[in-house]
């Protein structure tokens, strides 16, 4: 049964000195508010975390989807104790509305970035969910559902390219079934994916389709903005026919950025290279002479709306390091100062025009 949810000889060399106190294994198959549901060599069974463990575990450390953790089984009891997590493999996470980093999904090794191909497609969602997978070490791959709704595919798949930034983009029709072969492809047996998206997107759906049953809700997309309700209410790992395994996450209304410098970087390398080519490397790309991103978007090679989404992701990771380091907030403080000198010299040096 382990096997089956990914358990390898890695993971058991790992696991030892937890199976030497008497600890059993398992993975995190349904995540709710009230507890988890662990997959174990002998089953399913109930578990909640240990209070020794919540009082010593920040949120990020704590037990989410797709986790492998040490449980105590209690034989006799009802509901087992999850005591410790092992360490993740790969981790997708976000800004948390409280504040703080929280864990959507761990452990899993490919990302399905998914989006409706309806007036709801958005290429800056995408760029941040991009971001957030370079960051994870999950492999992403954008998914458009939908197509049954689509004329021109092909003009769709072309744009989302754009800012792919390398990642396969796939269409499909969870309706007619068209395109879930190419679905599958990533999901062989053993290997563990994660569907994100927002509500209405079709991730529900395309599961269902992938498992050929119903084993998630499902709801009907708002005619008004062509947006969905929240179906999924809790995360749940499935193991398909096929072997693989898909899990499933709420719909995100926001994906706030945590600690995604490296992934901002790859989805928005373009951005970055032109940067290394400004005559000042501080330059703030707005009225700096010698500015090499604000040639290219005079000329048209760099699109305006991708600069103001690369600065806007930048702007949000900045302000997340000045919350929590105050140093950083005083260097950004300086930063501007010397923006501000440079560009007043330059204006000054302007009105005096050039020198003889």
């Amino acid at each position: 049964m382990l096997i089956q949810y990914g358990w390898s000889p890695e993971l058991q060399d790992q696991f030892q000195t937890y199976a030497d106190r008497g600890l059993i294994p398992g993975r995190l198959v349904v995540q709710q508010r009230g507890g988890y549901r662990l997959i174990t060599e002998d089953g399913e069974i109930e578990a909640r975390a240990s209070g020794t463990f919540l009082k010593s575990a920040s949120d990020e450390e704590r037990p989410t989807a797709g986790d492998w953790v040490a449980v105590e089984a209690r034989p006799g009891e009802t509901t087992a104790l999850v005591h410790a997590v092992l360490p993740r493999k790969t981790a997708f996470i976000r800004r948390s509305v409280r504040g703080g980093a929280q864990v959507i999904a761990a452990n899993v090794d490919t990302a399905f970035l998914v989006a409706s191909l309806n007036s709801d497609l958005n290429l800056r969602r995408l760029e941040r969910y991009l971001a957030t997978a370079f960051e994870s070490g999950a492999a992403p791959v954008i998914v458009l559902t939908k197509a049954d709704l689509m004329e021109d595919i092909a003009a769709a798949v072309a744009e989302v390219e754009t800012i792919a930034s390398g990642a396969p983009v796939l269409t499909v029709s969870s309706k007619t079934g068209v395109g879930l072969d190419g679905i599958a492809a990533h999901l062989p047996p053993g290997r563990t994916a994660v569907l994100l998206g927002s509500s209405g997107a079709g991730k529900s759906t395309l599961l269902n389709a992938l498992a050929g049953e119903e084993r998630m809700d499902t709801g009907a997309i708002r005619e008004a903005d062509e947006r969905g309700r929240h179906t999924t209410t809790h995360r749940e790992l499935v193991l398909l026919p096929s072997g693989g395994l898909i899990l499933d996450t709420p719909g995100m209304r926001e994906l706030g950025l945590w600690e995604a410098d490296a992934g901002v970087a790859t989805v928005f390398e373009d951005v970055e290279a032109l940067a290394s080519q400004c005559r000042f490397s501080d330059c703030s790309h707005a009225k700096e002479p010698g500015c090499a991103i604000r040639a290219a978007v005079e000329s048209g090679v760099l699109p305006e709306a991708r600069l103001r989404a690369y600065e806007k992701l930048q702007g949000e990771l900045a302000h997340e390091r000045r919350r929590e380091d105050p140093r950083a907030a005083q260097e950004n403080k300086k930063l501007w100062a010397s923006r501000h000198k440079a560009a007043r010299a330059w204006m000054k040096q302007k009105r005096r025009g050039p020198e003889d």
